[in-house]
């Protein structure tokens, strides 16, 4: 051990001393030091990198204008059919297609089983008059203690549908669901009156039979004849009233009984 501290005193001998480099670090820091004087033509930016000096010059403004496509289509609003103003628009009632003025001439149509139907307004898709006749004649068998609102709605419904495929088969222009369902709703007002003397009278005697078939022809034969002018099917009433006659015969008996 002896020999191996001799050799590491004796090893890198020289003549170099930690005091020796705090006075050259003092000097080199208060005269700039070689580097800095080999480099003091040019000086540097203290903040950020290196930039080459021959991007130190000022940058002019870019004056040019961006470039924008010419259009070749403008769109333009599609013209509205009644206008762009609120004064314009139809009533909300006529957007929902309620006519009152159609309903009235269609309920004086059923009424009045002599006057002659306009197929124009007879072929539109109504419903506001069937619901509330519906509806009314639901409460007039109610009124007679006769709670009976799903038996209306179900018979209305299988009706429709089995008068839907029978015109469509015997017409040959067809005819909507929708179409159908208005007609024979319209023609359930003669079977209201039925029912509102059903709720005051008795109607199973002779008077209420000869009523009630009055009551059946009077609806049969006016949802024909409406089905006969807007469907063009001349000649044909008879074989219209004949299953329209066996639909207000359910109601019918729903009313007496």
């Amino acid at each position: 051990m002896s020999g191996f501290d001799g050799f590491n005193t004796d090893f890198y001998q020289t003549s170099y001393s930690i005091d020796d480099q705090a006075q050259s670090h003092d000097y080199n820091a208060g005269t700039g030091g070689p580097y800095r004087k080999q480099y003091g033509a040019y000086e540097y930016p203290q903040q950020g990198g290196f930039v080459p000096p021959e991007m130190m010059h000022q940058q002019q403004p870019y004056t040019g204008q961006i470039y924008q496509p010419t259009q070749t289509y403008t769109p333009t609003a599609s013209p509205s059919v009644y206008g762009s103003s609120f004064e314009d628009e139809p009533p909300l009632l006529e957007e929902l297609g309620v006519n009152f003025d159609h309903i009235w001439q269609k309920t004086l149509t059923v009424l009045h089983p002599l006057k002659a139907a306009d197929g124009s307004i007879m072929n539109e898709t109504d419903l506001t008059g069937p619901m509330v006749f519906c509806l009314a004649f639901g409460a007039t068998l109610l009124l007679a203690g006769k709670i009976q609102f799903g038996y209306v709605y179900g018979i209305s419904a299988i009706g429709c549908l089995g008068m839907f495929c029978l015109l469509n088969l015997m017409s040959m222009t067809g005819v909507s669901f929708g179409c159908v369902s208005s007609v024979l709703g319209y023609c359930l007002l003669p079977m209201i009156i039925l029912s509102s003397f059903a709720a005051i009278f008795s109607l199973q005697g002779m008077m209420g039979v000869i009523l009630t078939a009055v009551i059946i022809g009077w609806c049969s034969f006016s949802a024909s004849k409406i089905f006969i002018s807007a469907l063009a099917m001349e000649g044909q009433q008879l074989l219209v009233a004949y299953p329209c006659a066996l639909l207000y015969g359910v109601f019918a008996l729903i009313s007496v009984f």
